[in-house]
């Protein structure tokens, strides 16, 4: 195919001007769609940081609950080898933390709950376990 040298110039001519004219028309986002996409984005990270906190809060009242429980049973062994339960408040904290009755490690804490030792072994729990 042997094509005029003027017609291949001229095609070529044509081609780099399209092709310059499509560059201009295509400049990039508006301020406005990028706008859109930051308010979207601001919308999700939202619905996402509320979704986060209140997984967050079931796991405080498991975790109240576990740390009640395991009390109880340290305070039914108590009775169960001494035949008494253990005194209420710090002493009977020490009681079942510390010595030869050591039930458990050390005094549950937790982040938004107190656990207390009563009078007669009785184990009550304020705060995320309700």
């Amino acid at each position: 195919m042997n094509y005029p040298l003027r017609a291949v110039v001229a095609r070529t001519i044509r081609r780099a001007r399209n092709q310059r004219t499509r560059t201009r028309n295509q400049s990039g986002f508006t301020l406005i769609e990028l706008l859109v996409v930051i308010v979207i984005l601001g919308v999700l990270s939202g619905v996402v940081v509320f979704a986060v906190s209140g997984i967050q809060d079931r796991g405080n009242a498991a975790a109240c609950k576990t740390d009640k429980k395991s009390v109880e049973v340290a305070v039914e062994a108590y009775y169960a080898k001494n035949g008494t339960y253990p005194p209420a408040g710090d002493p009977g904290w020490l009681e079942l933390t510390v010595g030869v009755n050591q039930l458990l490690r050390s005094r549950p804490v937790g982040d938004g709950y107190t656990i207390t030792l009563g009078v007669n072994g009785l184990v009550t729990a304020a705060g995320a376990c309700t």
